[in-house]
């Protein structure tokens, strides 16, 4: 009976570690390879788009701008439209009311050239802060990179499916996965439509990077598998999204050099879907959140203290370029 009962056991535990293994293979596995190796000085190009992310980040999140700060989020709001008018843009609002204020998501849509489509690519980032937090890197950078995407894609010509940019509002407490969280509200709006949405990815605080040890935190488990140094871009998503996360990452991995890491989770580990993509993947559509993990390496976040000095602007307008890059490839 021993030996039954030790055969047993071993089998059960061959059992589990396949199962652990097979699960942190779906999670963690990614296409391509990440870069390492020592970063390139940033060129003339990267240089210049750090210029105009540093001036947008100033413009929008120098002060907290929420709708408790409802004077400096319209401020925000209209830099926004101003920023995207100037580019040939024609922005639309989707107007609601929250606490008797006036919100609006803002977006630009550059339509397939495909009669009749009615599939979209949509790529997001919130432009509200959090509390008393100016929100420079959460979420400045995010916003900041996107009214650049929108410069960069000018001359994108869509075959089949239509390239959606949009600003989202009330991202942050207290409007988070409730019915004024703007996201929700703009997913809902293409889900009554019945639009196809091939795929969204949210830019959520992509600004700050560190070389020194241990400056990198993970919620558990992921220390085991990731590095402990704050010098990557991750790219997050929950299951259902891991063959359009796949897509993102085998792009941004052939077009970019950059560390990268990331891979698909449950949202019920901390952080996986703290953001726009998870109103998006709430609704059934795939979706992908880009980001420098925020709380797990910022000191800063949702702080006074996290202001526009604090981003470093030529790794941001390296990411905004293989961000660039990548969404023609999806786009193909």
């Amino acid at each position: 009976m021993s030996k039954v009962v030790a055969l047993w056991g071993a089998s059960i535990l061959l059992f589990l570690i396949a199962a652990t293994a097979a699960a942190a293979w779906y999670m963690l596995a990614l296409p391509g390879k990440s870069y390492t190796g020592q970063l390139a000085p940033a060129t003339l190009d990267e240089r210049t788009l750090a210029e105009r992310l540093t001036r947008h980040v100033v413009a929008i999140a120098s002060k907290p701008h929420n709708v408790a700060h409802y004077a400096e989020l319209e401020r925000a709001a209209a830099y926004i439209e101003t920023e995207l008018t100037r580019l040939g843009y024609e922005p639309q609002n989707q107007i609601f009311d929250t606490e008797g204020k006036r919100v609006r998501n803002i977006e630009v849509v550059i339509p397939a050239a495909k009669s009749g489509a009615d599939s979209s690519l949509v790529i997001g980032a919130h432009y509200d802060s959090d509390g008393d937090a100016p929100g420079a890197n959460d979420n400045g950078t995010g916003t900041a990179a996107l009214i650049e995407l929108a410069r960069l894609l000018k001359d994108v010509a869509p075959k089949n499916k239509s390239l959606r940019l949009v600003l989202f509002v009330n991202e942050e407490s207290p409007y988070y996965r409730t019915d004024q969280m703007g996201s929700l509200r703009y997913a809902r709006y293409l889900k009554e439509r019945n639009e196809h949405v091939a795929g969204m990815i949210s830019l959520e605080t992509i600004g700050f990077f560190s070389d020194a040890p241990g400056s990198q935190k993970y919620p558990p488990p992921f220390g085991l598998f990731f590095p402990p140094t704050a010098n990557f871009i991750s790219f997050v998503a929950m299951p259902g999204s891991r063959g359009f996360l796949h897509q993102v990452v085998a792009a941004f991995r052939r077009n970019t050099k950059f560390p990268t890491v990331g891979g698909t989770a449950p949202d019920q580990f901390e952080g996986i879907g703290w953001s726009d993509h998870w109103s998006f993947w709430h609704l059934g559509y795939p979706a992908v959140m880009v980001t420098d993990t925020a709380l797990y390496r910022y000191p800063y976040y949702h702080t006074p203290e996290d202001t526009p000095e604090k981003v470093d602007y030529n790794k941001l307008a390296r990411i905004t370029f293989g961000l660039e890059k990548t969404i023609r490839e999806l786009l193909q």
